[in-house]
């Protein structure tokens, strides 16, 4: 049994991670602000310290981690763009101290919440990790900064690291699942229009070159992506960097996620075409060939209607709770 420190385990994957290691016997302890994520987030079990990144140190300090499991950070894209300078200071100088306090207290493991944003537009699909990195967001350009601190802190210190960029995670295990504010991502957006809660789901731009005119995503299940994260700590070995992108290796768009929730929940939902949005491509479509061969994963619950169907009921349970 092994000792790890979950920071952003009151969010949606790391709340998954963190209930995951506990199901594997581990200790955890969750360290969270609840700036975006919930208390009832954190699984039974675990120990719960509120407090920022920046308090990482005090925790770290005679506590017997194994190692991190990194997934605080401000994650809204729109937002990013419209106010760097705090994406500039949670993500990179925030992950900063935690790196700096991991090795102060001899904690020489660490699994990083990256993120396919990292990329930018794609000049060839599938991406593979070795695809040019360019940003166009202040939130993939932060997150692949971090990137760049771990690889040189593997290098100059012994790190051993492993950076896992998620492409479209979705789905939902138990009391853990897709509550964001503003929400952003297209499946929970969806299936707000089923309840009613919200007039219809807007289709932004219906033109694309794909099969049917809308963009094409890859969606991974948040239990598949939990236990590549598992598989992460077994992996990472000392004075290396490894990245590997995570997804299922095929898309489905907009109209295919529109006629799932349909499928699954029975209910009509309201559709409104409007406008590309900039900066939107076609098609992004992880290589999770690296994932498969360096980590052994494989996703479990590539299925789409799997997905929405696990979405909705924590979408059902939630407005349960609330009424």
């Amino acid at each position: 049994m092994s000792r790890y420190l979950v920071t952003g385990g009151a969010g949606y994957v790391g709340g998954v991670v963190a209930a995951r290691l506990l199901e594997a016997g581990h200790r955890v302890t969750v360290l969270d602000d609840l700036s975006t994520g919930f208390r009832e987030g954190v699984p039974a079990g675990a120990e719960f310290v509120q407090g920022r990144i920046q308090d990482a140190a005090a925790v770290l300090d005679g506590g017997g981690f194994e190692a991190v499991l990194h997934f605080a950070a401000s994650s809204q894209v729109g937002e990013s763009v419209a106010d760097p300078e705090k994406y500039w200071r949670n993500n990179v100088a925030g992950s900063l101290e935690l790196v700096s306090a991991m090795r102060e207290a001899g904690v020489r493991k660490l699994v990083f919440s990256s993120t396919a944003a990292v990329y930018g537009e794609p000049e060839a699909i599938p991406i593979a990790e070795t695809a040019r990195t360019s940003p166009t967001s202040a939130y993939g350009a932060t997150k692949l900064a971090v990137d760049h601190l771990i690889t040189s802190e593997a290098i100059a210190h012994g790190l051993a690291a492993v950076s896992l960029r998620y492409f479209n995670v979705a789905g939902a295990v138990g009391a853990h699942g897709e509550r964001h504010d503003p929400e952003s991502h297209l499946i929970p957006l969806v299936l707000q229009a089923a309840l009613g809660q919200r007039p219809h789901i807007a289709v932004f731009g219906d033109d694309y070159p794909t099969p049917d005119g809308t963009c094409v995503r890859d969606y991974i299940h948040v239990a598949d992506l939990a236990e590549a994260h598992l598989l992460a700590l077994t992996a990472a070995e000392p004075g290396e960097h490894l990245i590997c992108n995570l997804g299922n290796g095929s898309g489905f768009s907009v109209r295919e996620v529109i006629e799932s929730v349909r499928r699954v929940t029975g209910r009509e939902v309201p559709v409104v075409t409007a406008g590309r949005r900039p900066g939107d491509p076609a098609v992004l479509v992880a290589s999770a060939a690296r994932a498969r061969q360096v980590l052994g994963w494989t996703p479990e619950r590539p299925d789409l209607d799997a997905i929405v169907a696990d979405a909705w009921a924590f979408t059902l349970n939630k407005n349960s709770d609330q009424q």
